[in-house]
């Protein structure tokens, strides 16, 4: 888990960034120029990496980056730039001042976590320390003797630092030099060299009071870091807890207690299905929505990334056919599109742009219930259902079965989106009643709604006039041997969903099965075997789906990219 810093003034480059790093486990903040980055970066020591953008009112980026390279110790943080055209005079500039990378927008997930990577492969506090073994061998020192130095050596410096700061305002290099010698040699000692680059540059008189005061602050924060690497900066620790304050707590404790009270259903679901059907669009998670904003800006641009990010996001996914079947209805010749990222392409920047500006949005926090539930977990969970089942449809030879397979995997359970926008309160009391209680999400929603998500999301479906297929995979999902239409689709994402929640390959809010039947046991199985050949190898398919969901949890987690490959790539990707 890395600790990122984005300076950016956009409130949407902000989510989507926030969204991007939060989904592969990486925690965000943000701040709007360069002032304020300079002052969080004074106080958190916990930041591995910088992102900023290049037009940063009232100065730059590039002023930022200057700034940052004249401080002692700020100067070693990496720092990627991203700008919003190539310019070549300025990629000059920015490489020429040390940053890691400079990258345009909008942002690409891949991208960012191959820049997250680079940092985490040197990790710049590293640079400023002895690494212990090494350097205990060398020295004779134990590990539990250089503690106890480093540790002497940041109090040193914590007390040295206001009559230093006055010595510097007094210009008295005597006494300047009689505080910063002794810390220097203890520095040496110890190989704290970030304390001694420091304490250089305040002996050089190259720091104001103020500025070589904060620098030497920052120093002893660091070693107090590099001792205790668990610690969170205080500003990265109240976004955490911010992002934990839950405003519905009231209002989710009043659903908890319905079922005790025998106020179950807690809502009129008939009320529910109209309220689902009276929205605009399928819901989409702000942070996600964001990433759409940025890409869909009606500029003229490469329309692959659009749509690799439509058909990794279960609320684009059917947003974006849903606005594809309008446009068929005011065309008679187009066909029902069933491929997202066709119905992408065949909607057009313009169209794009008009869509991203009325996305129904909902916050990140309302699916936030850790550490069992959370809106990355959910995500995971619906990409995993859409590659396995895109894998099912390869190794099982339904080829043609491929693409509906993965848009139906990645939309099967929208319906909690529909919930959490309409009902935020009673999303989190289910998924909570679930995990107190350890039942299935569709037995604590049938107690709580009267209903499932599941069939909200068939309503509106059936509504909004998804594809008759997806509509369908909705309708028997739960009951696949009943299927009278699309069975072996229906099957397929059913079995896909199946092994996500054994391999546990993110979280839908169901626990984990204390027993599951084996594969050729299953309904779903029953129907797909059908179109097997006799000397098709259950146990090795077995197997290798199986160490697929490993691969796939491990990439989903942002320390793999693979992106092209989840959508057109082998199976084995």
């Amino acid at each position: 888990m890395s600790h990122i810093l984005l300076v950016d003034p956009g409130m949407v480059a902000r989510k989507a960034m926030h969204g991007i790093l939060t989904r592969s486990g990486h925690a965000c903040a943000a701040v709007e120029n360069a002032a304020e980055a300079l002052a969080f970066l004074r106080r958190n020591v916990r930041v591995d990496l910088i992102f900023t953008e290049l037009a940063l009112p009232p100065t730059s980026g590039l002023a930022l980056i200057e700034s940052l390279q004249a401080d002692a110790l700020l100067r070693h943080i990496p720092v990627v730039v991203y700008a919003q055209k190539a310019d070549r005079e300025l990629v000059k500039r920015c490489l020429g001042s040390g940053v890691q990378n400079i990258l345009i927008k909008p942002y690409a997930d891949e991208a960012i976590h191959a820049e997250i990577a680079k940092a985490e492969g040197d990790p710049w506090r590293a640079r400023l320390f002895e690494e212990e073994k090494s350097f205990c061998r060398l020295t004779g020192m134990s590990p539990a003797d250089l503690h106890r130095s480093l540790e002497a050596l940041q109090q040193a410096a914590q007390l040295a630092a206001e009559p230093l700061a006055a010595a510097l305002r007094a210009r008295d290099s005597t006494a300047v030099n009689a505080l910063t010698l002794p810390l220097h040699e203890q520095a040496e000692i110890v190989g704290a060299w970030g304390m001694v680059e420091a304490l250089d540059r305040i002996a050089a008189g190259h720091a104001e009071p103020d500025t070589a005061l904060a620098a030497l602050q920052f120093a002893a924060d660091l070693t107090g870091f590099w001792l205790d690497p668990q610690r969170i900066g205080p500003d990265f620790l109240g976004a955490d807890a911010a992002r934990i304050a839950d405003p519905l707590e009231l209002a989710r404790a009043q659903w908890l207690a319905a079922p005790a009270e025998g106020r179950c259903p807690v809502i009129d679901w008939s009320q529910l299905l109209r309220r689902a059907e009276a929205l605009s669009g399928c819901p989409v998670i702000e942070s996600v929505a964001a990433g759409f904003q940025m890409l869909a800006n009606g500029k003229p641009s490469s329309i692959h990334p659009l749509m690799d990010q439509v058909a990794r996001d279960p609320g684009l996914t059917v947003q974006v056919l849903l606005a594809a079947h309008r446009l068929r209805t005011e065309d008679d010749d187009l066909t029902c599109i069933e491929d997202a990222r066709l119905a992408v392409g065949q909607l057009g920047e313009a169209r794009l742009e008009q869509l991203a500006r009325n996305l129904v949005c909902t916050p990140e926090a309302t699916l936030a219930l850790p550490p069992a539930f959370d809106w990355p977990g959910f995500w995971t969970y619906q990409r995993g259902v859409a590659r396995i089942a895109q894998l099912l449809c390869r190794d099982l030879e339904f080829n043609s079965l491929e693409a509906a397979a993965r848009t139906a995997g990645q939309l099967h359970d929208f319906g909690l989106l529909l919930l959490a926008h309409l009902e935020p309160a009673g999303c989190q009391a289910i998924l909570e009643h679930t995990r107190r209680h350890r039942v299935r999400r569709s037995e604590a929603e049938r107690l709580f709604l009267g209903g499932t998500t599941t069939q909200l999301a068939l309503h509106f479906a059936e509504k909004c006039s998804l594809p008759r297929r997806y509509a369908n995979v909705l309708r028997w999902i739960d009951d696949p041997a009943s299927a009278t239409e699309d069975a072996p689709l229906v099957a397929i994402v059913s079995l896909a969903r199946d092994l996500c929640r054994q391999n546990q390959v993110g979280t839908c809010g169901d626990p984990l099965a204390d027993q599951t039947l084996a594969l050729e046991q299953t309904p779903e199985w029953a129907i797909l075997r059908e179109g097997l050949y006799p000397s098709f190898n259950l146990r090795q398919f077995e197997q290798q789906v199986h160490a697929y969901c490993g691969r796939l949890r491990t990439e989903f987690s942002g320390h793999q990219t693979g992106f092209v490959s989840e959508l057109v790539g082998q199976s084995g990707a």
